[in-house]
């Protein structure tokens, strides 16, 4: 797998609504082969032409966007109240830097030691921290930013431990990245990429998507949270970072197909590829508006696990990351060829 693009991916900016940057960068790295169409709410939809067209058309699904934030409120002395875009721990905020237009931010709040009873054991709401840009006031941080802009993490991407990557927007940069790498590689078939929007606040793009696309077998490639840590039980930690790609029986939006579940799992065995599935039924991903589009859709996700997931430092296994490409590339022709 190619972990430059990955780094590349995961270091451009796009949270949910604002994709442009990572749409821009992938449509500039596709190949010939390809064609391609901006569906009105911002999907990039692209066709691989291969070499014979398949029994039944499979398309593999990747979202463009990451969690992050959204100016809400800037005040007299220059600090900047936000919003989450997508689901983000406030508890793991304070102390992140956080980049607005170029400008960088501390996440701040009130401080611990002048906190009192429960309201220091208390998880502030987003509403109750700030960043502090360094402005002096509001006259001169509203020459550098404005209500409805995005916000992000300020993260580097970092390869350590045993074959570890540390960054932001692993979910889902990754499986953007994994669908353009294959879409580099000679094909037998033709078959679909869609690289959707909007996931992090409801699957939205996927919804449009998935009635364009309108293919037989839909592949979601992901990541999902491990909870592989000290002192949680065993049949808690979900799935463990470095045991393969995860293929989930069901989740919160999706309880997936029996039979793909069951190929899936069997396929990878036969080839080799690690491999495992939840133990938590947690989660969701563009899998639970694929399924029940265009009068039903078979659809399979196999996902990364990955710790500390919407965070500014998620973590994942390199070889498990070339888990997820193997088992995706060999169960695209698997579907196609019924």
């Amino acid at each position: 797998m190619n972990f430059e693009l990955l780094k590349t991916l995961c270091e451009l900016n796009g949270t949910s609504g604002d994709e442009k940057q990572v749409r821009d960068f992938i449509i500039s790295h596709l190949p010939e082969d390809c064609e391609y169409t901006i569906d009105p709410i911002g999907n990039l939809i692209v066709n691989k032409k291969g070499e014979n067209t398949p029994e039944n058309k499979v398309a593999l699904f990747a979202h463009m966007d990451e969690v992050g934030f959204i100016v809400t409120y800037i005040h007299e002395n220059g600090f900047v109240n936000v919003a989450n875009v997508g689901g983000i721990d406030n508890s793991a905020l304070f102390g992140k830097k956080i980049t607005v237009n170029g400008n960088v931010g501390v996440v701040g709040g009130k401080a611990v030691h002048q906190c009192t009873g429960d309201e220091a054991k208390k998880i502030p709401d987003i509403a109750d921290v700030y960043v502090d840009f360094g402005f002096e006031n509001k006259e001169i941080a509203e020459k550098h930013l404005s209500l409805g802009d995005y916000g992000y993490f300020k993260s580097d991407f970092i390869e350590f431990g045993n074959d570890m990557i540390k960054s932001k927007a692993l979910d889902d940069r990754l499986g953007c990245a994994i669908m353009l790498e294959l879409l580099h590689e000679k094909s037998k078939i033709d078959y679909t990429c869609v690289f959707t929007v909007q996931e992090e606040v409801g699957t939205r793009g996927a919804i449009a998507s998935a009635y364009t696309a309108k293919p037989d077998y839909a592949i979601v490639i992901e990541t999902t949270t491990a909870s592989d840590i000290p002192d949680t039980p065993e049949n808690k930690k979900v799935c463990k970072v470095g045991n393969g790609a995860v293929v989930s029986f069901m989740d919160r939006g999706t309880i997936y197909n029996k039979d793909l579940y069951k190929k899936a799992r069997e396929v990878a065995d036969k080839n080799g590829i690690p491999n495992q599935t939840k133990t938590v039924v947690a989660g969701g991903n563009d899998a639970a508006a694929i399924h029940k589009a265009a009068g039903g859709i078979k659809t399979i996700a196999v996902s990364l696990p990955c710790r500390y997931i919407h965070s500014a430092s998620s973590v994942g296994s390199k070889k498990d990351m070339e888990s997820v490409k193997s088992l995706c590339e060999v169960l695209l022709e698997e579907f196609a060829n019924g």
